[in-house]
């Protein structure tokens, strides 16, 4: 690739990652297609665009990691029934056609979206739900269920999740990003690269770029989360499901 190239998907991979750092998941939305558009096939643009995403919680660890508390039970929670999901995932999407699966995808995206658009209040406020055995084990079969998403699919699983700690656990918009973006973007999404990295292809020629827009975008969608708070990353959540949606359901490339 020309310099030029290199620098398109910088940018591409900034904007990206910006957005979804902020409303709490959605950077394939435009990466992933993008890196198909360029001429990469499915799985290896997959692949690629996943070990970029590991930046994403990378950049967005290192603007959380003093300004949010993350409980130890959710880091447990997340990392116990989401990685062996992601893992079975990553290994499915290969061998099995993904356009019926993207359609379904979208539209469940869409419906996220529009529910948070017709609920003002959701979100808004910390009231902590759940938190007894039972509320956990639900809890976390939903997320192993999430996990697969994330493995074998690119486009808004983190949204599910920063969705589901808000409505099953009461979290709030702010400390549900924060638990999706670090545990999701930086162990949900590593694990999903290792697998799809030893059983399909890279192309490790494209990541410095895609790394580094990662990398910033994680940050400064952090930051713009943390500074502006609850009210914009929902609307930023509606914003990027509804166009995840639309994007699922017309056609993603």
């Amino acid at each position: 690739m020309s310099l030029i190239e290199h620098f398109i998907l910088f940018v591409i991979s900034l904007l990206a990652n910006t957005f979804s750092a902020l409303s709490g998941g959605g950077a394939g939305l435009i990466q992933f297609p993008v890196l198909i558009f360029l001429g990469l096939s499915f799985s290896v643009a997959l692949a690629t665009h996943k070990v970029a995403s590991v930046a994403l919680g990378l950049g967005a660890a290192l603007r959380y990691i003093n300004s949010s508390r993350l409980e130890r039970q959710f880091v447990i929670l997340l990392l116990m029934a989401g990685l062996p999901g992601v893992v079975i995932g990553g290994s499915l999407i290969l061998l099995v056609p993904d356009r019926i699966a993207e359609i379904a995808l979208g539209i469940l995206t869409g419906t996220l979206g529009l529910y948070s658009l017709f609920k003002p209040a959701l979100g808004q406020v910390y009231a902590p739900l759940h938190r007894e055995r039972q509320g956990y084990l639900v809890g976390g079969a939903v997320l192993f269920l999430l996990g697969i998403l994330n493995g074998s699919l690119t486009s808004g699983t983190g949204l599910f999740v920063t969705l589901w700690l808000i409505l099953w656990f009461g979290m709030d918009y702010q400390r549900a990003v924060a638990y999706t973006l670090i545990l999701v973007g930086l162990f949900w999404n590593g694990a999903g690269a290792i697998t799809l990295g030893i059983l399909g292809d890279i192309r490790w020629d494209w990541l410095p770029a895609l790394l580094l827009g990662s990398l910033l975008g994680g940050y400064l969608g952090s930051h713009l989360a943390l500074r502006w708070g609850n009210r914009w990353i929902k609307r930023s959540f509606e914003v990027v499901t509804l166009l995840i949606a639309i994007r699922l359901i017309w056609g993603p490339y």
